[in-house]
């Protein structure tokens, strides 16, 4: 066997369900059966390979080709396997450091560190000759920021080597800043908040610094460990502003965008088309005769529920940001902030969209001597009362004329008002206005009583309903290609548009179709492999694209299928007027709750601390942002409110307007 092939070979333990372990598991298997605790160990990548061969036997990750009495004897051998490894580590000092650690491949790199620190090597090793033999092994200073013995033990130079160059203000993004499963980051003691401060100062300005990580920079809350502040913020947006404006002086970017117009003849109600010919343009057009014919107040209301879709068939808001919505590249490639709200280009594309038309409606309202904010005053005020009895509730419009920074503050004050009226209703039945007056503080929009008991259902955080659910509707499922004939975008597609026999399956898929038949989520007909029961597709479709499903806008065979689901432990039932995606949405764009990364617009008008302009445009805009979020509070009050009527909970009239 050639050298290269040994090290192809190289047993490397990456977790338990990577998929190496199919790879390296007879290997690992073939070194325990080779080892023998007489012979001393002379090659540091013989005991870094034997480590990992630990590990797997550990785990007992061994192929199924050995019986169990060999399985218990390979596992017995690690004891001596790990005495070996201890004794290679304990005898290394300052004199054989630098051969040892000289020609570790990289992805043992952390392999030998960790053992070095297991056994006090650091401690006995002086950094004068330490630190530049791992430098010339091309171990990096993140990798050794990992190893918190090393740190402690060399903690000045580790601080030097950190102020080094700019770029290291990465780490301390990736530490502070960034959502990820990598290693854990330690930082000397020695290294100031001022420190971070001045390197931070320094990657916004250097030339190659990876805007990825200074976007993180720009969206952080405040964090006095490493100094950041709205001053650094500012000077990072500013920054980007500066460097945006560069780059599109030289570049002339990608079309992208929606156009919405009215038209005066068409029939149908809208007409949606694609429009690539330069760049990707959303182009919709509205029927006038169909919005002048639905101008009464409930089929306004109605037109966003049904004809701008707001909502899906549930009642489930379609504004959030998904994640079944992120593309691939959105997933796996760039950097996600520990408090960021994760949006992609579907998110903007429909953001932009439903702003859109929320001003085309404004506007044609407008015209028809209508407002969408007396439209929502009457639902609060007469639809209320006449369909379901409801009094009390009040929702006061802005004074005609007022400018439209004034007009944002007054909803967003009254949007909250409506909020606490309903929430005070749906925990007393009743709506007292001297208690509302006792109501403080600042909403929360996740918390928001519902009406009704168990309304929303939530997949657990558990192994076996996650991997159901990324087999069948994940892109990346390894079920839904098959052949060129045998495909389809997920694995719902490719069942429902195809007849796939159990034989279709390669081979290292019918493992994966077997577990789901045996979960009974797909079933084998001898014809074809289908799904088991088309409510439970649909729900488990739903907990997929929207992270929750409305228990009663199920049929009576869902509902079952959910009580069943409950029991397996696969769901949880929970109640809330929104859904926790949904109150996430409304948190992004109006405070902090949760969230770096949003506009929060809430808090910066309410309080005054709006971006100062002459132009009214950015005020119209959060005017517009202001409206869709208390049309989308009305739909789904109204939803709630109906539903309750429907199971008994509350009276409702003898006819339905919305």
């Amino acid at each position: 066997m050639s050298g290269e092939d040994d090290e192809l070979l190289r047993v490397k333990f990456y977790g338990v369900h990577d998929l190496a372990v199919v790879v390296y598991a007879p290997r690992a298997v073939e070194l325990a059966a080779q080892f023998d605790a007489t012979n001393p160990l002379t090659s540091v990548m013989d005991v870094l390979e034997l480590h990992n061969v630990q590990q797997y036997l550990e785990h007992r990750l061994i192929p199924s080709s050995c019986t169990e009495e060999e399985g218990d004897q390979l596992v017995a051998r690690v004891p001596q396997i790990r005495s070996a490894v201890a004794r290679f580590f304990t005898g290394v000092d300052h004199s054989n450091f630098p051969t040892i650690v000289n020609g570790v491949d990289y992805d043992f790199h952390r392999d030998l560190l960790d053992l070095l620190d297991r056994n006090k090597a650091f401690e006995r090793c002086d950094s004068t000759i330490e630190l530049p033999a791992l430098k010339a092994a091309d171990v990096h200073l993140g990798e050794m920021l990992a190893s918190r013995s090393l740190v402690r033990a060399y903690d000045t130079e580790i601080r030097d080597e950190l102020l080094v160059s700019p770029r290291n203000a990465e780490h301390l993004v990736r530490k502070y800043l960034e959502k990820t499963e990598r290693s854990e980051i330690y930082l000397p003691h020695s290294f100031t908040s001022k420190d971070a401060r001045n390197l931070l100062e320094r990657y916004i300005d250097d030339d190659d610094a990876n805007w990825n990580y200074v976007q993180l920079i720009s969206t952080a809350n405040d964090d006095a460990r490493i100094g950041i502040d709205g001053k650094l913020r500012l000077r990072v947006r500013r920054r980007i502003e500066e460097l945006n404006t560069k780059f599109f002086e030289q570049n002339e970017g990608f079309k992208f965008g929606c156009d919405i117009n009215i038209s005066d003849d068409q029939d149908e109600p809208v007409v949606f088309e694609m429009d690539s010919s330069d760049g990707s343009v959303w182009r919709q057009t509205y029927s006038r005769r169909w919005l002048e014919e639905t101008s009464d107040n409930p089929s306004i209301l109605n037109n966003f529920q049904h004809l701008f879709e707001f909502v899906d068939r549930q009642v489930l808001l379609t504004l959030p940001s998904y994640p079944a919505r992120l593309s691939v590249v959105e997933r796996f490639m760039g950097l996600t902030g520990n408090t960021e709200y994760k949006v992609g280009v579907a998110f903007r594309a429909l953001d932009m969209n439903s702003l859109l038309q929320m001003r085309m409606y404004c506007q044609f309202l407008e015209e028809q001597d209508s407002n969408l904010e007396k439209v929502v005053s009457w639902f609060f005020e007469t639809y209320l009362i006449e369909e379901f009895g409801i009094s009390n509730f009040s929702f006061t419009p802005s004074v005609s004329g007022t400018s439209y920074l004034q007009r944002v503050r007054h909803l967003f004050a009254e949007m909250e008002s409506v909020v606490n009226q309903f929430g005070l209703f749906a925990e007393n039945g009743d709506l007292d206005r001297d208690l509302l007056t006792m109501v403080s503080g600042q909403v929360r929009y996740k918390e928001i009583p519902s009406l009704l008991n168990g309304k929303y259902v939530y997949p657990v955080d558990g192994q076996e309903i996650v991997d159901i659910l990324n087999v069948l509707f994940s892109d990346q499922s390894k079920l839904k290609y098959i052949n060129e004939g045998l495909q389809g975008n997920d694995v719902a597609e490719l069942l429902l548009e195809n007849r796939v026999a159990y034989t279709d399956f390669r081979d290292y898929q019918k493992a994966i179709v077997d577990h789901l038949i045996n979960l009974g989520v797909l079933e084998d007909t001898g014809e074809r492999v289908r799904f088991a029961s088309t409510e439970q597709r649909l729900i488990l479709r739903a907990l997929f694209n929207t992270q929750a499903a409305n228990y009663y806008h199920l049929s009576e065979a869902g509902r079952v299928e959910i009580d069943h689901m409950v029991e397996r432990g696969w769901v949880e039932r929970r109640s809330s007027l929104l859904t926790d995606a949904e109150g996430d949405y409304f948190n992004y764009f109006l405070n902090k709750v949760g969230f770096s990364n949003g506009p929060n617009l809430r808090n910066r008008y309410l309080h005054g601390s709006q971006p100062h302009t002459d132009n009214e445009e950015e005020h119209v805009r959060t005017y517009l942002i202001a409206l869709r979020l208390i049309v989308a509070l009305v739909i789904k009050m109204n939803d709630d409110l109906c539903l309750s009527a429907s199971e008994g909970a509350i009276s409702a009239g003898t006819r339905s307007k919305l």
